[in-house]
């Protein structure tokens, strides 16, 4: 303690310094000259420094907070007391007056702004008895300060405390004529007016107050008063005027209940309602009181009074107050609603949903494709008329076709709910038309647009405007699809002569197309012109270029398999070889070889070979086998094998570095030997064959480098070693030694 009291006075002795230093007592010259040349230490603060505690563990005896301030209480002094006086006589109670008087008059000089002195003054004078001059105190705090609410009130109170009645009335009538905005002092009047019985002049009291248009919870002050009196016409009345200066539905609603409720007056209610609507038709809460009003008409049992309410108030709001008013229709048609009804009621909530969403996100279309589906399904064709022709007006932003995509679907939709669901054909045609001048053809087109609009006029019988639009985007946009949608309408009506005149244009414009080669000769084929099909399959295969050559060798070969030529087939085969040397032709050749190539039968003109049984197609195999020497199994297998061992040596030849190639033509060729003909014997020899010219499979390693040449370690592979390879035989005789002695361990750890 003696350490912190040191502490303190330090402290103080400093701040005091200071002190003087700011007030001046030396000028700013000077004291900065007579710090300058004092010492360090004079001018040091003699604060202690912070102790570094050197032992943390806990003291032996603990002190709690509680302890600290429970010996604190027990240790402070005993609150004083004033000594009581007492008066034994009329000239001490006199001086003591005096004295009081004395004192509070001092007081009052000295604080006269004061008014809780005031306060005390009066209530001291009223205590003693001397309401004079009590009365005179108030009325000198009123002459210092009237707009004191306080010093009213207190005023009005001693009136009354002492029975003062008409005091306290011309108090209360002077405070509110003075202070007409505070309505505390209104409700201290009223409620002693009524408190004494005196109904008419609480009455008069409410009316001036009125008069003022005080807040709604002085109205609601003066309905109470009236209702506890059953004043009922009296309450319509101050309703009346109440709605006048406060109009919302809060206050209509109140007055709407009094008149259900208290009058149990119907048609009032009604006029209330209608009144308050009317009224209050702008502002934001008026979907409350159309709520109100149904919910009325619903406990009147008035069930299409309150659902005809409901859809007014939707017609006649705007949007954005609709919620409340659909989740209140929602709940109404779930308790005296059919089906028809709540279905109804959930369409109007889904479509105030769908319309904040296309408000928000016009440009998404999915949202208007949903939105039209709704009204699609609730059955009102206009209003799914005024959906699509609001979600056609959204145009993509830009030319562009992934922006078009989404948009094109939504005509295509307007355009198929015209023609499928309306009925309306000259409407779906007019859609259609529009929207092919919409879609910009120069820079992208829609071949499903042009099909659709041509489809329709077929299916409306009119087969030469059919024809038109299908010209009309062959001029605009040559694509393949509206190429083939043509030719396929043209070959079911059997104009054969217009389809080859499609396919010629179709080749024309687009030369490099293989698809259209290979449906051009397929249709000639199944016309029976073989040769024009053969013709076609030429000049297709001697165009310089194509975008899928392969495609259109493979129908070739096919089409000759097909008329059952061999020896064309084989030609085919042939010169693809010259081409290109490619495994997998080699493969298709050989299993080509192996197969029976059989010729349609000749003598049944309705033979179709989709609908030919395996079982039917074995039997055919066999006879034409038993006909023909050359496609017996034997020859077939030979001519196989000669092929695989042709194209093992060209890729040997022609492509060393081709190892995996070789590597699968060799596995094809084992498991063509595998699952051929012969005695048990001979299949082994032959497969034995092959085997012994598959190759090793070895790991290696190769240097890696950079992008930029330098030296990047190197990295292991797997290589194929074949057996005539003759660098391979030292390196295969030494794998080939430790295989050995790795199984012959395995065997003896087994062991």
């Amino acid at each position: 303690f003696s350490e912190c009291e040191g502490y303190f006075t330090r402290a103080r002795r400093t701040k005091r310094m200071r002190e003087n230093t700011k007030k001046g007592t030396m000028s700013n010259d000077g004291g900065d000259a007579m710090f300058r040349n004092m010492s360090k230490a004079a001018t040091a603060s003699n604060l202690p420094r912070a102790t570094r505690v050197k032992n943390k563990s806990a003291a032996p005896i603990q002190i709690t907070a509680e302890q600290i301030v429970r010996e604190a209480k027990e240790r402070q002094d005993d609150t004083y007391i004033a000594p009581r006086q007492k008066i034994t006589n009329t000239e001490e109670l006199y001086e003591y007056r005096l004295k009081k008087r004395k004192e509070f008059e001092d007081v009052i000089r000295r604080t006269y702004w004061d008014t809780k002195v005031w306060t005390r003054y009066a209530k001291w004078e009223e205590g003693q008895g001397d309401f004079a001059r009590a009365r005179s105190v108030w009325e000198r705090s009123l002459d210092q300060n009237y707009k004191e609410v306080p010093v009213w009130i207190n005023y009005a109170e001693m009136e009354m405390r002492a029975g003062f009645v008409n005091h306290a009335r011309n108090v209360w009538d002077r405070a509110c004529s003075l202070l007409p905005r505070h309505d505390v002092l209104w409700y201290k009047y009223t409620h002693m007016e009524e408190t004494m019985g005196e109904i008419a002049a609480c009455r008069n009291v409410f009316e001036k107050w009125m008069k003022w248009e005080p807040n709604e919870l002085a109205w609601n002050a003066f309905v109470n008063f009236e209702l506890r009196y059953k004043e009922y016409d009296q309450v319509r009345d101050v309703y009346q005027r109440y709605a006048q200066v406060h109009p919302s539905t809060r206050v209509f609603g109140k007055w709407a209940k009094f008149e259900q409720y208290q009058k149990h007056d119907n048609e009032n209610c009604r006029k209330v309602f209608e009144a308050g609507i009317e009224m209050l038709s702008e502002e934001e809460d008026v979907d409350d009181l159309y709520v109100q009003y149904a919910k009325f008409e619903e406990k009147n049992h008035e069930y299409e009074r309150a659902r005809g309410i409901y859809k007014y108030a939707l017609t006649a709001l705007p949007k954005s107050m609709h919620n409340s008013i659909r989740k209140a229709m929602m709940s109404f048609e779930k308790q005296f609603g059919d089906s028809k009804g709540i279905e109804s009621a959930v369409v109007e909530k889904r479509r105030y949903e769908y319309e904040n969403l296309v408000e928000k996100e016009p440009m998404n279309y999915d949202h208007w494709f949903a939105f039209a589906k709704l009204e699609e399904e609730n059955g009102d064709w206009e209003k799914v008329r005024e959906v699509y022709e609001r979600a056609i007006g959204n145009k993509p932003p830009a030319n562009e076709k992934r922006y078009w995509r989404r948009y094109v679907y939504l005509w295509i939709n307007y355009f198929l709910f015209e023609e499928l669901d309306a009925k309306d054909y000259d409407r779906a045609r007019e859609v259609m038309r529009e929207l092919l001048k919409l879609v910009p053809h120069k820079e992208f087109s829609f071949s499903k647009v042009w099909i659709m609009a041509a489809k329709f006029e077929l299916r409306r019988k009119k087969l030469d405007a059919f024809r038109k639009i299908m010209g009309l985007a062959i001029g605009l946009a040559p694509k393949p699809k509206i190429f083939d949608a043509y030719i396929e309408i043209e070959s079911q009506l059997g104009n054969f002569d217009r389809c080859r005149a499609l396919y010629e244009k179709s080749l024309e414009l687009n030369p490099r197309d293989c698809e259209s080669w290979v449906k051009y000769a397929e249709l000639e084929k199944d016309l029976g012109e073989i040769e024009r099909g053969r013709a076609i399959f030429e000049m297709a295969i001697e165009q310089p270029a194509l975008d899928m050559p392969e495609t259109l060798w493979k129908a070739y070969i096919d089409f000759e398999i097909a008329i059952g030529s061999r020896e064309g087939a084989r030609a085919l085969y042939e010169r693809l070889l010259e081409k290109t040397e490619h495994v997998k032709v080699w493969m298709s050749y050989a299993k080509f070889e192996s197969k029976v190539v059989l010729p349609p039968p000749e003598d049944d003109e309705e033979w179709d070979e989709d609908e030919e049984t395996e079982e039917e197609r074995r039997i055919r195999e066999k006879a034409y086998m038993e006909k023909t020497p050359m496609e017996s199994r034997e020859v077939r297998e030979q001519n196989a094998r000669n092929v695989f061992e042709r194209a093992l040596e060209a890729l040997k030849t022609n492509q060393p570095d081709a190892k995996e190639e070789r590597m699968m033509l060799l596995e094809a060729w084992k498991v063509f030997e595998e699952n051929g003909s012969g005695a048990s014997d001979e299949k082994k020899e032959l497969v034995d064959a092959v085997d012994k010219k598959m190759p090793k499979r070895v790991k290696r390693k190769r240097p890696m480098y950079t992008d930029d040449g330098e030296d990047a370690g190197m990295e292991e592979y797997y290589d194929y070693v074949f057996p005539e390879e003759a660098g391979a035989k030292p390196n295969l005789k030494l794998l080939e030694a430790a295989y050995a002695w790795k199984k012959q361990k395995q065997m003896e750890t087994s062991s």
